[in-house]
């Protein structure tokens, strides 16, 4: 796991720096599982303040030197397709790239300029135009269900659909085409391959489990299914974090779709652009904030700070993990036993005693968490 967020970003904010966009995500853990492009995305949530894990799911492996792509590329040469569907950009550049490497890339662009391009998005749009080819249409969500209903409007049967994988198979699309009557190339342009070093993407998991990250970014639905797979045996508590507690922020609705399949709630921008992801955890998350009225002040938790009378107070896990147990039942007394549930594994009562002591003398105010001799623990709510 690699935390990009400098330490600088934890000392305290003052109301008026707290209200700056620049501090609209402080005090939140982001996960992050892209591999291409994790930097930038990085640094947006950076700038708005969240601390920010690294932790890529996959990696993108060129096949230009494979025989199925190679095969693929002279079957699209033998029987020019009707309809081209380019799914990505880097797809599309890696193919002719490839191409070029063959000594195809000429008939392959002619090729090209007599078919009907797809370009599911922006970025495959642009890869298009600059390899000197005009797309015909581009669907408005960049979604494959608005692709196949463009395409199964157009009438498929005796047609052939050249289709660019998006990483891996997409037997789900590939099968709807052929049953409109479609002959169907597949294009293996890149594979995903596990990560060069899994530690973080397993560290990824336990912090998703724990509830130490507010929220994980996909950029692919790969990406989604790659996490599960890093769950192993504890594949039920990460959806169920997911499903409750952490928020999945996807790219898009390609990216959603294996959350979806497992009950969990995800959000996503109205158009698939890194930026706009970051628009939507912005939005979101403090959505998601607890906000109490006690002893006379406002009490708001985020990630891993609490903000006190508009003041941006960041705690340690285990006060956090007290705190949060607290809010989530107001004016309810805990007992060290059940506070002790919400602490990391092997800890004992004393450390809920250091975690209640430290939560103190982190959010600095009096009588926000009160002892109730001989039962446990619990935060007054205004006038309880």
């Amino acid at each position: 796991m690699i935390e990009r967020t400098p330490g600088a970003r934890r000392a305290l904010l003052t109301p008026a720096a707290l209200a700056a966009p620049a501090a609209a995500l402080s005090g939140y853990t982001v996960g992050v599982t892209a591999d291409r492009r994790n930097d930038e995305l990085a640094t947006l949530l950076e700038a708005r303040g969240a601390r920010v894990v690294l932790a890529p799911a996959l990696r993108i492996v060129p096949i230009s030197d494979d025989a199925e792509l190679r095969a693929a590329t002279r079957a699209c040469l033998d029987t020019p397709p009707d309809i081209v569907l380019v799914n990505t950009g880097i797809g599309m550049r890696g193919w002719l790239e490839a191409a070029e490497g063959w000594g195809l890339a000429e008939p392959l662009r002619a090729v090209l300029s007599r078919s009907h391009l797809v370009a599911r998005g922006p970025k495959a749009r642009a890869a298009v135009h600059a390899a000197g080819l005009s797309d015909q249409w581009s669907p408005e969500g960049e979604g494959f269900e608005e692709v196949m209903e463009h395409l199964l409007t157009r009438g498929l049967t005796g047609r052939t659909v050249a289709m660019q994988l998006h990483g891996e198979s997409q037997p789900e699309y590939t099968e709807a085409l052929e049953s409109a009557g479609a002959r169907v190339i597949e294009l293996p342009v890149y594979r995903w391959a596990p990560p060069t070093d899994p530690a973080p993407l397993h560290r990824l998991v336990d912090l998703v489990v724990a509830r130490l990250v507010d929220t994980v970014t996909f950029t692919s639905a790969a990406a989604v299914q790659a996490l599960i797979r890093a769950a192993g045996t504890g594949t039920d508590a990460l959806l169920d974090a997911l499903r409750a507690d952490v928020m999945a922020a996807c790219v898009g609705p390609v990216t959603s779709a294996p959350l979806r399949g497992h009950g969990v709630p995800v959000v996503t921008p109205g158009r698939a652009r890194l930026s706009a992801l970051v628009r939507t955890i912005v939005e979101e998350l403090p959505k998601r904030a607890v906000t109490l009225k006690v002893a006379g002040h406002s009490l708001t938790l985020r990630g891993h700070a609490a903000e006190v009378d508009g003041v941006l107070r960041p705690l340690a896990p285990a006060p956090m993990a007290v705190l949060r147990a607290l809010a989530n039942a107001p004016g309810r007394v805990l007992s060290r036993a059940a506070l002790l549930q919400a602490l990391p594994r092997g800890a004992d009562e004393h450390a809920v005693e250091m975690a209640v002591a430290r939560l103190r003398a982190g959010l600095a105010i009096p009588n926000v968490i009160q002892t109730v001799v001989k039962r446990g623990y619990r935060i007054p709510v205004q006038g309880g």
